[in-house]
């Protein structure tokens, strides 16, 4: 064994050395990492064919592959075509690479086609009710009536408390930024510490959440000014080290009272501990609360949103702490600013908290036609390009909206969606037509939403009204509702409630606007409500049907008869 070992050796070198030579004596390529690909065909094509595995290889230089030679000569092609006689015979498929690749220029993507239109607006978000703008038409008079409140706090004073009152979309959010705007720009010109803090009461609904989320704030605030001063004191500390007399011009008399201040600073900083948004009694979160804000010299306004929502889902306790603070606080002042929708929220309010909170009230009155149009002229200047609206657009959203109690807000909505709807539709601009849909797909929004939240015993009533409609039962009176209702709890196993309470329910979504409920009289037989839908039958049972309790309904529809109405 250990003689014919070396022979086959010599035997396998003598093979190697023939396959990396072609027949004229140049040196191939196949065998290197470039042709690498094109020698496992060839090895393929060997095994298939084994008269021609004692043939040596024939290499294409210029190609990179190896063929068979004796392929060649019997196809008839060129020896330096030899590379795609191997796919011709079956060994791989005869692919154009240029067929392959994608032409990137000339494919178009999903939002290719939405791309290629010109843009109808030019800043969109000037037109959501969360801009607040740098000019706010005719509303100065509200708004000066808070700057001449407010303008004590630049004096270091503590400014009355506010409430403002108006209808939703009259501009008070609004009038409220930009007057906190502009008062906190003018501390900082005139080097007053006077802050403002937003909280939309909507969201944060609770003593604690309002607590905590102030707190929070303030925290923060303290830590980016301890921060600042302590690396002036470190500063100062390295400067004094090299340079002693340094210390003259500073309120220091050493080096040990600048570290002792230091390490004053860094035990605040470490003390000041965030507050959690549950787990925390109250009294701590607002000890928590009544620490940082104290912790220098500044005037606080606390802008309250949607304040009547805090006061309906948590009571007054907050705004009786907030409102009787400025007695027990050392070093800051804080001034309460309140908006709501309901002018008679007051009403439910302690009469200390109600003397203390409502100092000056300030009413912003509805929008008429003529005010909205300006208003939205003034934002659509900025919103869309220039001659992207025909004339008619913006009188027709201003009518629109003056009709629903002056409201900006739907004025602002209907321009941006009707704006949106031109858009979609690769217009050049906006027409009537575009705000007609914008009206028609914006009612349908606000009913699918308010439908959506209805409690399930409301849509289980408001079911039973439209299938009576759908029946063609009109005028339903209550009875026929409830009959209708009591079959449908039993269908879909919820509580069934005595038809006051449903009737009550009724009233609820005759002011929602879903329902219309007129109160009528029937001589010697009493009163009754005459009930009719005010929204579209198919959109708003598609919207109950998606409710997991109530999907069952429409395989288990209950039997209507109608009556005949003379």
């Amino acid at each position: 064994m250990s003689e014919d070992q070396p022979r086959s050796d010599d035997r396998l070198e003598e093979e190697a050395d023939d396959e990396q030579t072609v027949p004229d004596g140049s040196e191939a390529t196949g065998t290197t990492a470039d042709g690498a690909e094109a020698e496992r065909a060839d090895r393929g094509a060997e095994r298939e064919s084994p008269m021609n595995q004692d043939l040596p290889d024939t290499t294409d230089p210029s190609a990179g592959t190896t063929a068979d030679p004796t392929a060649v000569e019997s196809a008839g092609a060129d020896p330096t075509t030899a590379g795609s006689t191997d796919v011709d015979r079956g060994n791989g498929p005869d692919v154009d690479l240029d067929d392959v690749v994608l032409d990137d220029g000339d494919s178009k993507g999903l939002f290719d086609d939405l791309l290629s239109g010109e843009p109808i607006f030019e800043n969109k978000e000037v037109l959501r009710p969360s801009y607040t703008p740098h000019e706010l038409p005719h509303r100065t008079e509200q708004i000066n009536q808070m700057a001449t409140i407010l303008v004590s706090a630049l004096r270091g004073e503590t400014p009355s408390n506010i409430l403002i009152y108006g209808k939703t979309g009259t501009g008070k959010t609004a009038s409220a930024k930009f007057v906190s705007q502009e008062l906190e720009s003018t501390s900082q010109k005139y080097d007053v510490p006077c802050e403002v803090e937003y909280i939309n009461c909507e969201v944060t609904d609770t003593q604690y959440r309002v607590l905590a989320q102030l707190a929070n704030k303030f925290i923060e605030k303290n830590h980016a000014l301890i921060d600042g001063r302590l690396d002036h004191l470190r500063n100062l500390r390295r400067e004094v080290t090299e340079e002693p007399a340094r210390l003259g011009d500073t309120d220091y008399d050493s080096l040990a009272a600048v570290e002792d201040r230091i390490e004053e600073l860094e035990t605040d900083r470490e003390e000041m501990e965030t507050v959690p948004m549950t787990g925390w009694p109250t009294d701590r979160v607002y000890s928590t609360f009544f620490d940082a804000v104290d912790y220098h010299e500044r005037v606080v306004v606390i802008m309250l949103d949607e304040i009547d929502k805090l006061v309906e889902k948590s009571g007054d306790d907050t705004l009786y702490n907030l409102s009787r603070m400025n007695s027990e606080l050392d070093n800051s002042r804080i001034s309460i600013m309140g908006i709501s929708n309901d002018l008679k929220f007051t009403d439910f309010l302690d009469p200390r908290v109600k003397s203390s909170l409502g100092e000056e009230e300030i009413v912003f009155p509805p929008y008429d036609a003529n005010q909205l149009r300006d208003i939205l002229q003034h934002r659509s200047d900025v919103a869309f390009k220039a001659d992207a609206l025909t004339d008619d657009v913006i009188p027709l959203c201003a009518a629109f909206a003056a009709q629903e109690h002056g409201d900006a807000r739907r004025a602002l909505d209907l321009l941006r969606t009707a704006g949106e709807l031109a858009e979609r539709s690769q217009a050049d601009t906006v027409e009537e037509a575009h705000v007609r849909q914008a009206q028609d797909k914006i009612e349908l929004d606000r009913v699918v939403e308010v439908v959506r939240t209805l409690p399930t015993q409301s849509k289980i009533v408001l079911f039973s009204i439209i299938l009576l409609e759908k029946n063609g039962v009109h005028n339903v009176n209550t009875g026929e509702v409830f009959n209708i209702y009591k079959r449908l709890c039993e269908e879909i196993d919820a509580d069934i409630l005595t038809q006051r309470r449903v009737t009550d329910l009724i009233s609820e979504l005759d002011m929602l606007g879903i329902v219309n409920a007129v109160v009528v009289s029937k001589g010697r037989y009493g009163r009754t409500k005459e009930i009719s839908l005010s929204v579209p039958i198919d959109e708003t049972e598609a919207v109950l049907l998606s409710d997991s309790r109530l999907g069952d309904i429409e395989e288990a529809q209950p039997f209507v008869q109608a009556r005949f109405d003379n």
